[in-house]
């Protein structure tokens, strides 16, 4: 099979090794890719780039299927674009996309399926939500209703700073169109967890649970990024909190969305709370997380490609899902600033000694190669993969790799994971 990736990060990466590792996949081409990635697939640049510009190589070059990394393609229904000139495409239609595209479609999604999620209100006047902020005692989350790169939600400590927010969201307009309408919904309490699962619209197949790290200060301080490590499983999830998720949360939705008329096909992604009430929705993603990819599919024993062949056919109830035993963690190194203003263009030395140590990957985010010296040119610049028996030792030797990398300004959180030990901790006293 010619498999095509769209994407650029770590996370197109990690999708790009595992789906080279199987004896169906010929040749497996990415664009644009990054130069971190060409052992195991073919970056490319497609002219454009647009959805039909996509569309026109895909068909052009005989490609088998395609499989989405980012959500923006998504969003601007590249599913739909490939499915009306018969091209195979692994990820939901536009409509259906709306889940992480849209916050108040989402939200309402769930209150018309009764998916446990967060009370809300819907604004679209500045003034309304400014009114409404007021009129509440308890902690808040504003949310843009469109895409915003991840920076679209906002933590308010206090009334003034959420009356600023909107005042950004809605007036000011620091990511355009996507706070034309806002969601402000109670803030739920609990720890959070990413629940991936693959499906065809009819049978869900959930992975592994993880972890992911948003903020870039260890002990959660500091801005939100678009992640700064993982590990799975986790713990936290239980088989039964599993089972629970599956039958609230994902069994609905998707139920939902055939309901609808817009069958939802591909990776959906909960982000979810564990609240003492239950699993409750912090948000949906439709694609795979990143950082989460690069920690779950380590650990995935079956072929990749036959589980979206599988999907694409739409006979997933034929597969089943086979694991590694053990378990699996990334860190992050990024440039000094991210997710502000950071440099790009400095040298990293050591790779290749990193790449030498056994149970460790590499996936590359933001690098390239000039003249046989590799550079930085994103945010997140590497991730670092450690698999063990343990996330004890799957984190021990992510951390060997880190330190064994350098380049200027160069810096990770040395604390991902801080949950899942403590509990290991909490559990041998």
């Amino acid at each position: 099979m010619r498999i095509l990736i769209v994407g650029s990060g770590g996370r197109e990466h990690t999708l790009a090794w595992k789906i080279a590792q199987s004896p169906r996949a010929e040749k497996v081409f990415v664009t644009p890719g990054n130069d971190g990635l060409a052992e195991v697939a073919e970056p490319v640049t497609i002219k454009a780039g647009g959805i039909e510009d996509l569309a026109d190589w895909a068909e052009k070059n005989r490609i088998d299927f395609t499989v989405v990394g980012p959500e923006v393609p998504l969003a601007l229904g590249i599913a739909d674009v490939f499915a009306r000139r018969g091209l195979p495409l692994f990820g939901p239609s536009q409509v259906a996309a709306c889940l992480e595209a849209s916050k108040v479609f989402a939200k309402e999604i769930m209150a018309k399926y009764s998916v446990p999620t967060a009370p809300f209100r819907v604004f679209d006047n500045a003034e309304a939500a400014k009114e409404y902020i007021r009129s509440r005692k308890e902690p808040l989350v504003i949310k843009a209703d469109g895409l915003a790169a991840g920076k679209g939600v906002i933590l308010p400590e206090s009334i003034r700073e959420a009356e600023k927010a909107i005042y950004q969201l809605m007036e000011e307009k620091i990511y355009g169109d996507a706070g034309n309408r806002v969601v402000i919904e109670d803030r739920l309490s609990g720890e959070e967890v990413s629940l991936l699962a693959v499906t065809d619209g009819k049978t869900i197949l959930p992975l592994l649970p993880a972890q992911d790290h948003k903020r870039a200060g260890e002990g959660d301080q500091g801005p939100n990024t678009g992640g700064m490590g993982a590990y799975a499983p986790a713990s936290i999830l239980t088989p039964e909190l599993l089972a629970t998720t599956t039958t609230r949360i994902l069994e609905p939705v998707i139920q939902g969305m055939s309901k609808e008329g817009h069958p939802y096909t591909g990776v959906l992604y909960a982000g979810l709370m564990l609240t003492k009430n239950g699993p409750e929705v912090v948000e949906f993603n439709v694609r795979f997380g990143d950082p989460e990819t690069q920690v779950i599919l380590p650990l995935l024993q079956t072929d990749l490609v036959e589980v979206i062949s599988a999907v694409l056919a739409g006979k997933l109830d034929e597969v089943s899902l086979s694991w590694r035993q053990g378990a699996a963690a990334c860190v992050v190194l990024a440039s000094a600033g991210y997710p502000g203003p950071y440099q790009t263009g400095q040298k990293i030395t050591g790779l290749q000694e990193a790449a030498a140590l056994e149970d460790f990957l590499i996936f590359h985010a933001g690098t390239e190669r000039k003249d046989g010296i590799w550079r930085t040119s994103g945010g997140r610049v590497l991730n670092l993969v450690g698999i063990g028996a343990t996330i004890p030792e799957a984190l021990e030797k992510a951390y060997r790799g880190a330190e064994l990398i350098h380049f200027s300004g160069c810096y990770y959180r040395r604390d991902i994971g801080w949950r899942e030990l403590q509990r290991l901790q909490a559990g041998t006293k």
